[in-house]
């Protein structure tokens, strides 16, 4: 028998096998559903969905749909998401380099960090932070503002508002910065290759994010004003802030909790990247005359984060998925609106776990695409 038939037989068979599941459970969910008089279809999501969410970063109450009511957690739960990523990432990277700081009580103070967030399940966290933490506050009638300005009480954080006039000529400034810092850091990417100087890139960045904004504040007619939060009372012993910015304690709770967890495992990524980097080339780039800080960021993070991103991706989709634990304390998110409030009331379980599925799935997918595209456009390529 011809090689390539041989080859291609097992993957035929796999995938007929694996339709004739599928059609199965298909063919055995539509008899079932038929004999019960229950309809497939999409059409509910046009219904309205006669139920409030206490968070929303969209306009919606229970006159709107079924759709919107996704919408609202689907933003929820990217919100959750791109929060955590980056304070878990940020705090990651400091605790990996600080495991391998040379000073003794900075490196037992990470490690006791990384081993003991690490090995508490992650649910009885968000139960900490929410219930023993949070719930301990005093209530906003009781509290006593930090900076004269913040409050942060049972019913969460409160914060000045910032209210904005001639915004978009200050996007405009800052995507003109952002431009510029990618111009300017191929430039000396460039100038480093093929002459050996070095440009203080991240000083001229950190300038231009701050120069140009600031152009539009004094010439550009871009203006900046405050909404600060006032208590008021609505009965007898019942308070609520009007204005500013109000966090609920569910997303303090669960944002806290992920990052902080997530942050050890990434932490651990950094520490194994930097230490998969032979002792031989930091010696090497430390004879040439380079500082400690030139040594880490030309020579040892380069080369580490071929080691790092990969497993830092999973720890990606790992926080993203686990922000689905948000159910336990109430936090509107997908799960929560979409696949609990909703399900139980159209009792459509099959199209509605469908499509949150497909939502996780898709997420997932983008973050992978996104790290894995960084991956590669990071890697060292042989000439």
């Amino acid at each position: 028998m011809n090689i390539k038939v041989r080859k291609i037989i097992p993957q035929l068979i796999t995938v007929l096998v694996v339709v004739l599941i599928f059609g199965f459970f298909t063919f055995n969910a539509q008899i079932n559903m038929d004999n019960r008089g229950i309809e497939f279809g999409f059409g509910f999501l046009s219904q309205e969905s006669s139920f409030d969410v206490q968070f929303s970063l969209i306009d919606y109450d229970g006159s709107h749909s079924y759709a919107r009511a996704y919408l609202v957690g689907l933003l929820n739960t990217l919100l959750v998401a791109f929060i955590g990523i980056i304070i878990s990432t940020i705090l990651g990277v400091i605790i990996g380099i600080a495991r391998l700081s040379p000073n003794y009580l900075i490196e037992r103070s990470a490690a006791f960090y990384v081993e003991f967030f690490r090995n508490i399940p992650l649910l009885l966290q968000i139960f900490f932070w929410y219930f023993a933490a949070l719930r301990a506050l005093p209530l906003p009638q009781d509290t006593e503002p930090m900076f004269g300005v913040f409050f942060l009480t049972i019913k969460g954080l409160f914060v000045p508002r910032f209210v904005w006039e001639n915004l978009d000529i200050l996007f405009y400034s800052i995507l003109a910065a952002v431009i510029s810092i990618i111009v300017i850091k191929n430039y000396a990417r460039k100038l480093q290759e093929k002459e050996g100087k070095q440009l203080p890139v991240l000083y001229i960045s950190i300038g231009l994010l701050i120069i140009l904004p600031l152009l539009t504040f004094l010439i550009g007619g871009v203006s900046l004003n405050f909404e600060i939060p006032v208590i008021k009372q609505l009965s007898a012993g019942s308070y609520i802030y009007e204005g500013g910015l109000g966090i609920p304690p569910e997303l303090i709770a669960l944002t806290l909790a992920l990052a902080l967890y997530t942050a050890t495992f990434i932490a651990e990524c950094v520490r194994a990247g930097i230490q998969g980097i032979s002792k031989g080339q930091k010696e090497a780039a430390a004879s040439i005359g380079l500082t400690p800080n030139q040594v880490l960021k030309l020579v040892i993070m380069p080369q580490a984060l071929r080691i790092i991103i990969p497993p830092t991706t999973n720890q990606y989709l790992n926080l993203t998925k686990n922000s689905s634990l948000a159910a336990a304390i109430a936090y509107p998110d997908l799960v929560l609106v979409f696949a609990g409030t909703a399900l139980m009331q159209t009792g459509r379980a099959i199209e509605i776990v469908s499509i949150t599925m497909l939502t996780y799935l898709s997420i997932s997918l983008s973050i992978s695409v996104l790290m894995n595209w960084y991956n590669k456009k990071i890697a060292i390529k042989e000439k």
